[in-house]
């Protein structure tokens, strides 16, 4: 059965984003639509052929750790060499910087089948194309020529290295420290945890892009720095030569994603641990908002390509399997009807599709925007494209995140007991995407971002132009009669968006930062469900411009996404008034709650 329905992921890139347009300007001028089906065709070949056959066996043989080295299945190199064989590490890099030179629209589409497949293995290679990012955006020419080019290769393999075992997500209070050496290298002293990817033997390097403290800077963010520590040392010919006291001290075990190993790390105890800076001092954690962003959209992009693959076997055992009889049939020799016929089985897996094809298509929109800002004809134009995906992208990891995790656990109950045995898949799927609320930034600090932050971005312009582009999928959607509805419930909502974001913003104002981020998560739910809602009515404004007449696979195809465009209406959307009271109340339960309520010190 599919990972992704490819039908759709057509319809998204052709119909719904317009890729033709994409691949009309001058950056992307070398690819036309045959091409990207050759490149869409052989991500899904090599995704089912080397991915996909050790997805269940990667969660049963754990990383283990062997004399002070990571032990790893074969599988995972294997897959990694076919990757980088067939050039899927360059898809997105700039030809300049040794990389195909793909829009990032089409890139991820490919990417999607990868994730589907084996988040385990994929993450080795969404981390090392989100260093590269980095260090395309950053480095120096010469740190260039030494590490973005073998990381575009997949040669080298890249991490982030923020965390350390006091401060997870408090960057501030990191404590790895830089001494300046006399050659302008710096050597790292310190300890990082949970480093996904942080120490094995795949690639012929490890590049850790790690943030640490230069002596005598100041304490907070403000202090903090970037560098390049590799596993390995260069020397002045750009070969390696050197182990760099990058030394493994513990494996994190993980209810899932386990085929990607997760250390701790200790730098610069049995000798030198040697570094070079990226970007200015003290800015770097402002260098690593690019690699971390880049990492959001490819984990919530993970947590829909689990929704996808877990609701294509859900869907393909519901019209398999037998089970029970209509509630109004009272004869017990009659024929037992699939698990589709069942009206609540029907409900899970509309809320399933709903979540995979919904993020498929958010996921696909916010590529979009990293193309549009990147070689948008004009600066306004690419300005604009900025504010939407920086908007957006918080909201996008965790709003989908947790829809496509509830997806995975409507998975595992259309199977029933069989969902929570390792016979099927999908109890693996529900496992892995947990993670996805949680790293990169959990979903608590998304939200806190999203409303403390990103609205309030250039006086607000990002939300101006977001609810301009709901307003004219709206207008369209309005010209349909079946939609019509949908619009003015759409308006509705996007006015409630509009006019609790400010009265948000007066609260900050009047009683602090403290009193409006505590609604921080109920406001993210808010502006995701209105966010989700729009995207699927814009699938369905395309769905039904160009719906056939005549019965058939297209046909029933249109009519099934404008059906679920109906369902993400009328059980969706509505959540959004609940959150309103809430969220205008001058009371907060959750400030007004004291520690000692919540029972007794141990």
């Amino acid at each position: 059965m599919p990972l992704i329905d490819r039908r759709h992921l057509s319809f998204v890139l052709d119909e719904v984003l317009d890729a033709k347009s994409i691949l009309q300007l001058p950056a992307f001028a070398t690819f036309d639509r045959d091409s990207v089906e050759q490149i869409l065709d052989a991500a899904e070949k090599l995704a089912i052929t080397e991915f996909l056959p050790s997805y269940q066996l990667l969660d049963a043989d754990d990383a283990r750790m062997e004399n002070g080295r990571v032990a790893l299945p074969a599988e995972i190199g294997r897959a990694l060499n076919a990757f980088r064989e067939q050039g899927f590490f360059r898809m997105a890099a700039d030809a300049e910087h040794g990389g195909l030179g793909l829009p990032r629209l089409i890139a991820n589409a490919a990417f999607l089948w990868f994730q589907a497949a084996n988040i385990s293995i994929a993450n080795y290679a969404m981390l090392t194309q989100s260093a590269a990012e980095l260090l395309a955006q950053h480095a120096t020419p010469a740190q260039m020529q030494r590490y973005l080019l073998p990381l575009v290769e997949g040669r080298f393999l890249g991490t982030m290295a923020l965390s350390e075992p006091h401060a997870g997500s408090s960057l501030g209070d990191i404590t790895t420290t830089a001494k300046p050496l006399s050659d302008g290298r710096y050597a790292i002293r310190g300890a990082k945890m949970w480093i996904s990817g942080g120490e094995h033997d795949m690639g012929e390097n490890i590049v850790h892009l790690m943030l640490a403290r230069i002596e005598g800077a100041p304490s907070g963010t403000k202090g903090i720095s970037l560098f390049i520590v590799p596993r390995k040392r260069l020397d002045e010919e750009d070969k390696l030569t050197i182990w760099n006291n990058v030394t493994l001290t513990s494996l994190n075990h993980k209810m899932g994603q386990r085929g990607t190993v997760n250390t701790a790390l200790s730098l610069g105890e049995g000798g030198e641990t040697i570094g070079e800076i990226v970007g200015a001092p003290g800015q770097g954690l402002a260098c690593m908002f690019t690699m971390m962003n880049e990492a959001r959209i490819g984990v919530s992009m993970g947590a829909v390509a689990h929704a996808s693959a877990a609701y294509q076997h859900a869907l393909g055992y519901a019209r398999e399997r037998l089970q029970g009889r209509h509630p109004d049939n009272k004869d017990p020799a009659s024929p037992q009807v699939a698990l589709i016929a069942h009206a609540d089985v029907r409900r899970m897996l509309l809320l399933q599709k709903a979540a995979a094809e919904g993020g498929i298509a958010l996921a696909l929109y916010l590529a979009k925007l990293a193309d549009l800002k990147k070689a948008a004809a004009t600066p306004g134009e690419r300005n604009d494209a900025g504010l939407l995906l920086d908007l957006l992208t918080p909201v996008f990891k965790a709003w989908m995140s947790e829809e496509c995790l509830t997806a995975n656990s409507n998975a595992m109950q259309v199977l029933g007991g069989a969902g929570y045995t390792r016979d099927h898949p999908v109890e693996q799927h529900y496992r892995d995407n947990r993670l996805n609320p949680i790293h990169e930034g959990t979903n608590g600090i998304q939200a806190i971002d999203l409303l403390g932050r990103k609205v309030g971005m250039a006086e607000g312009r990002g939300l101006e132009l977001l609810l301009a582009e709901i307003e004219r999928t709206s207008n369209r959607a309005s010209q349909h009669p079946q939609l019509a509805s949908q619009s003015a419930a759409l308006d509705a909502a996007c006015v409630a968006l509009g006019s609790i974001t400010k009265h948000l913003a007066g609260v900050r104002r009047t009683d602090g930062p403290r009193a409006s981020l505590a609604k921080a998560s109920m406001y993210m739910d808010l502006f995701g469900t209105i966010t989700f809602a729009w995207i699927w009515l814009a699938q369905a404004v395309e769905a039904a411009a160009s719906c056939p007449s005549e019965p058939g696979p297209e046909l029933d195809f249109r009519l099934g996404l404008l059906q679920t465009c109906t369902f993400v209406f009328e059980r969706n959307l509505p959540r959004y008034r609940q959150l309103l009271e809430p969220l205008l109340s001058p009371d907060d339960p959750v400030l007004a709650m004291r520690d000692e309520w919540f029972g007794p010190a141990s």
